[in-house]
C-alpha cells in the first residue's frame, strides 16, 4: 500500500501497493460499500478505536519495531518513512491522550484490485454529500476490508490528526498506512484560510484566492483521500476563483525565460510561503542557480504583485531532469 498527499507539508508514508487519493466523485458499479460508525457492527467500531489507540501509543513511545510487527508485509517491507515520522513527533506526543474520531469501513470484494474504487459513506441528498457524509476515491484497491481512522490530537505544538488506514487480516487489524498532519498553519485553521480566500476573491486577487482555497480544503481533511460537504463547497468556490496562467507557463526576467512547473502554498515553521518551481537544465552550477532562482523570485511577484500581500516569503526551486533540486527561499520583504 502506498500513501500518496497532494500537498507537500503532510507527513506522508509510502505504503507498498495502494495509491490512496481523495477526490469527490459520482458513483461506482464495482462492488465496494462503505460503513460509517453507526452502521458497523460494535464490535468491529470497538477494535478499530481500540487498535488505533494501541498504535498511538508506540508511535508515542519510539515503539518502531513493534509498530512494524504489526503492519502488513509491503508496509512492513519499506518502513523507514513510518520510522522517520515516529521519530520526529515521539516527544510531540508523549503523555498526549488522542481523541478518536467515529471509524470508516470500506469493503471491496471484487477478485482483483479496482483500478477505481469509490466509496460513498454516510447520507447523500440531492444536492450531493450532508454534514455527516463522506466520500473516500482509491485508485488500485485490492479487495478486501480496510479501516479508516482519525485522531485528534492536542500537543504544545497545537493540534494534530493522526489517521491510520487499517488492513483486516483475519482477526487483527494490521496497519497499511499512516498520516500525521498539524491542522493548523501558522496558528489558523482551514475555516480561517477559507474566510480568507473569501476575502482575496472579493478584492479580485484570484492567485491569493487559488491558494488559500488549497489550504483550506487540505486543513479541513484529516487524509487526502477523503473529501466532505465542506470540501466539497470550497473546492467550487475554488473553480470560480482560479487563475487561467497557472503553471505551466512562462516567467521572463530581463529576456530570459524561465518554464514554470508549479506554484503552490507552504508552511514553514510559522511562516506561510509561496514555493514556485521551474525547469533547469543543470543545477550543479550552484552559484548561477541560485541568480536564477532570485530572478525568478523578482520576476513571479513583479507579475503577481498581489502574493505579497498572501505570503511570508517566496521558496523558487530549480529542478533538473532528473528530478534533483536546489531552491533558495527570501522573507517577501526581501525580494526587491
Amino acid at each position: 500500500m502506498r500513501a500518496f498527499s497532494n500537498q507537500p507539508r503532510n507527513l506522508v508514508l509510502r505504503i507498498a501497493g495502494l495509491l490512496l487519493l481523495a477526490i469527490a466523485s459520482a458513483g461506482s458499479t464495482h462492488a465496494q460499500t462503505c460503513l460509517n460508525a453507526s452502521d458497523m457492527d460494535a464490535a468491529i467500531k470497538i477494535a478499530l478505536v481500540n487498535t488505533a489507540q494501541t498504535y498511538f501509543d508506540m508511535v508515542a513511545r519510539g515503539d518502531a519495531a513493534t509498530l512494524r510487527q504489526n503492519a502488513i508485509a509491503g508496509v512492513a517491507s519499506d518502513f523507514s518513512g513510518i520510522e522517520t515520522a515516529i521519530k520526529d513527533n515521539q516527544s510531540n506526543f508523549s503523555g498526549a491522550k488522542p481523541v478518536p474520531r467515529p471509524p470508516f469501513l470500506l469493503q471491496t470484494t471484487n477478485a482483483a484490485p479496482l483500478e477505481h474504487a469509490e466509496f460513498l459513506c454516510g447520507v447523500f441528498g440531492p444536492n450531493g454529500q450532508t454534514a455527516d457524509s463522506a466520500v473516500f476515491e482509491i485508485p488500485n484497491l485490492p479487495p478486501g476490508t480496510y479501516g479508516v481512522i482519525t485522531q485528534d490530537v492536542s500537543t504544545a505544538k497545537g493540534p494534530y490528526t493522526v489517521s491510520y488506514v487499517l488492513e483486516q487480516q483475519g482477526n487483527a487489524w494490521k496497519l497499511a498506512g499512516l498520516y500525521i498532519k498539524a491542522s493548523q498553519v501558522a496558528g489558523h485553521d482551514g475555516n480561517w484560510f477559507a474566510d480568507r480566500a473569501r476575502d482575496f476573491k472579493a478584492k479580485a486577487k484570484n492567485h491569493d484566492a487559488w491558494m488559500y482555497y488549497l489550504e483550506a480544503r487540505d486543513l479541513l481533511v484529516p487524509v487526502p483521500f477523503m473529501s466532505t460537504q465542506v470540501t466539497d463547497k470550497l473546492y467550487d468556490e475554488a473553480q470560480s476563483v482560479k487563475p487561467a496562467d497557472l503553471p505551466p507557463s512562462n516567467l521572463v526576467d530581463s529576456g530570459k525565460t524561465f518554464q514554470l512547473t508549479a506554484l503552490f502554498p507552504v508552511a514553514v515553521g510559522d511562516a506561510f510561503d509561496v514555493v514556485v518551481k521551474y525547469q533547469s537544465a543543470d543545477v550543479s552550477n550552484t552559484a548561477q542557480t541560485y541568480q536564477n532562482n532570485m530572478a525568478v523570485m523578482k520576476a513571479l511577484l513583479a507579475k503577481y504583485p498581489e502574493l505579497r500581500d498572501a505570503f511570508d516569503g517566496v521558496i523558487a526551486r530549480a529542478v533538473e531532469p532528473s528530478g534533483r533540486d536546489y531552491g533558495s527561499m527570501l522573507a517577501m520583504k526581501d525580494v526587491k
